[in-house]
């Protein structure tokens, strides 16, 4: 009977195995990669919006948070599921970084490409979401500028705080996700952390590329006042802080932890 799970010390060298298609990937696939990515995170982000733009006045912030939990978790399946390069989820190419299966200027070559291509697969569907003209629904608008807005009012320490958490629980789901044999194992795999994450009021980079553009585009749009919704605040006080503490949660407390535990001291591969 075949195996329905990987044990972590197979995980962990399923996906350092998995970290050398970046000595051989084409940019070009990289990048196309990464832009899906950016849509799936934020196909994700744009259902959490509409499913608790009123959800917390009929049922409580918690209940409200769970809901927009479970349905963004559906970024993740398909980055997983369906293959894309999600810059969150590749902190983990250190692993083969420190077992010496790829050089460290791949790792960073291999984020550079997937950061901008996570970016830009966002603004376009945030762009899209915008002439869809579907924010004229209830109050979608005025919540997706909200959420926001509260976003670009973080302090530095606090969102690089709410990054590391984030991205702990994320490389978590995609360890979990490469452990398990089946699509019905990797979306379980996929929806608890994610859930777990969103429902804390965790920071994600890539996921934060559109919930503050859309923001931003429907402030425009709708000619509203938001003094703290900026571009400025956008990459200053949220995106740059955010994607350190991504970097640090990912690598730190799961990429270095589980080569320390599985990796370090044996041969490669």
């Amino acid at each position: 009977m075949e195996k329905r799970f990987l044990t972590p010390l197979e995980t962990t060298r399923a996906i350092t195995d998995n970290s050398r298609r970046i000595l051989t990937q084409p940019i070009a696939r990289t990048w196309v990669l990464s832009l899906l990515a950016g849509f799936y995170i934020a196909f994700g982000a744009e259902l959490t919006t509409l499913v608790t733009a009123d959800a917390a006045t009929h049922l409580g912030i918690g209940v409200s948070r769970l809901l927009g939990g479970s349905v963004f978790s559906l970024g993740l399946m398909l980055v997983v599921i369906c293959g894309a390069e999600l810059f969150t989820g590749n902190s983990l190419l250190t692993k083969a970084g420190l077992h010496g299966e790829i050089p460290w200027w791949k790792i960073a070559e291999n984020w550079t490409v997937v950061i901008i291509g996570n970016l830009v697969g966002s603004l376009f569907l945030a762009w899209l979401m915008v002439e869809s003209e579907l924010w004229k629904t209830g109050r979608v608008a005025e919540h997706a500028i909200d959420i926001a807005t509260v976003k670009c009012e973080l302090s530095f320490s606090v969102a690089l705080i709410r990054g590391i958490l984030c991205n702990w629980l994320v490389c978590l789901a995609v360890f979990m996700a490469t452990a398990a044999r089946d699509i019905t194992g990797k979306m379980l795999a996929c929806y608890v952390p994610i859930m777990a994450f969103v429902a804390s009021g965790f920071e994600h980079s890539v996921a934060n590329m559109y919930f503050i553009p859309i923001g931003l585009l429907l402030k425009a749009e709708l000619g509203l006042t938001a003094p703290e919704l900026t571009w400025s605040n956008f990459i200053f006080s949220n995106l740059i802080p955010v994607t350190l503490g991504n970097i640090i949660g990912g690598v730190v407390f799961v990429g270095l932890a589980y080569w320390f535990i599985y990796l370090k001291g044996t041969r490669k591969a």
